[in-house]
């Protein structure tokens, strides 16, 4: 039988527990600037096996590992001239890099999905890189929710969708930027972004002086986690760039509005941002969700939001969100 999933306000006590949690091989959720993430120690075959069976993930979706720093994530893989500005550009912060595995990298294939690449971040959430720092090893987390389903940006999100398939939340409270990480591979000669998110495409050419490349959907072998089509997914259906309610086919439809969009007719409007700032509404972004997604509804239309800056990252997440998928399964205690 599963352990009663404990939430616990931040503090030392709180940490120090979470930390030994994690050093034993459990899972622990925690909060990072982006989402809540599902921790488990990186070089520990069991622990990320539970990771993948909490979140009833498939295996061959790779999962980020976490670091306090730029040096500690370069003992598991090799950074070239790109990586280091990036690094130095962006973190601590929302920006995932894919690199070559170093050799004598302990953390587990499972981890990499078997990949000679391994995604590495340093988190600008100081809660995260205390607990980073106190666990002394790496920590792969993706979003602390089930497979598919919408991003966690509060702890009582993390305990709606996992339950009892974890012990402990280590709650701090609503994150702040809302979107996943960027993704940049640079295990090739050219710069591709695997996954938009807080860090623009332009941010990363502009540091790097070069193209970057947006890489496609990848259902079989992704090389980073946000890559499959159907993702970000509420229970209700997801209709994009709503100009009118469509009545016809959802009799009772709720609006998550942008900017100067029409609101007139739909059942209920929720904001993203009245003023159009992409930022506002990337940190909105899955909290709104996760209120629009109740069952008096018929479906949940979505604003047009220009591509621009984060808008690129937010309307990734919508057309995953809206894409054809299978039924989700019930969650477990």
């Amino acid at each position: 039988m599963s352990p009663a999933l404990t939430i616990r306000p931040y503090s030392e006590g709180a940490l120090t527990q979470a930390a030994a949690k994690l050093r034993a091989g459990e899972l622990v959720a925690f909060p990072t600037e982006t989402v809540y993430g599902l921790g488990a120690d990186a070089t520990n075959d069991d622990a990320v096996a539970g990771i993948f069976s909490a979140k009833q993930r498939p295996s061959f979706n790779p999962l980020i590992s976490h670091f306090p720093d730029r040096d500690a994530a370069a003992q598991h893989a090799i950074f070239d001239a790109r990586a280091d500005k990036l690094a130095a550009a962006f973190w601590p912060g929302a920006l995932t890099l894919v690199l070559p595995k170093r050799d004598d990298s302990t953390v587990s294939k499972l981890t990499t999905a078997g990949l000679p690449s391994i995604a590495v971040r340093v988190p600008a959430h100081e809660m995260a890189r205390a607990l980073l720092r106190a666990v002394g090893r790496p920590i792969a987390a993706p979003s602390a929710n089930r497979s598919g389903r919408i991003s966690p940006t509060t702890a009582a999100h993390v305990a709606a969708s996992l339950g009892n398939a974890i012990g402990m939340i280590l709650d701090g409270g609503p994150c702040g930027v809302g979107l996943e990480s960027t993704v940049i591979d640079l295990t090739t000669d050219q710069v591709v972004m695997l996954r938009p998110g807080g860090i623009t495409r332009d941010q990363v050419a502009e540091v790097l002086g070069c193209d970057v490349v947006m890489a496609e959907t990848d259902d079989n072998a992704p090389k980073s986690p946000g890559m499959l089509t159907s993702h970000y997914a509420p229970g209700l259906p997801v209709r994009l760039n709503a100009t009118a309610p469509d009545q016809k086919k959802y009799g009772h439809e709720i609006l998550l509005a942008f900017g100067d969009c029409v609101t007139k007719g739909f059942d209920k409007v929720l904001w993203l941002s009245k003023t159009g700032d992409d930022r506002e509404a990337a940190a909105n972004l899955f909290a709104k969700l996760h209120e629009a997604d109740q069952p008096r509804f018929d479906g949940i239309a979505i604003a047009p939001i220009p591509d621009a800056g984060l808008g690129l990252a937010i309307n990734d997440r919508m057309k995953r969100a809206s894409a054809p998928r299978a039924p989700h399964p019930a969650p477990s205690n």
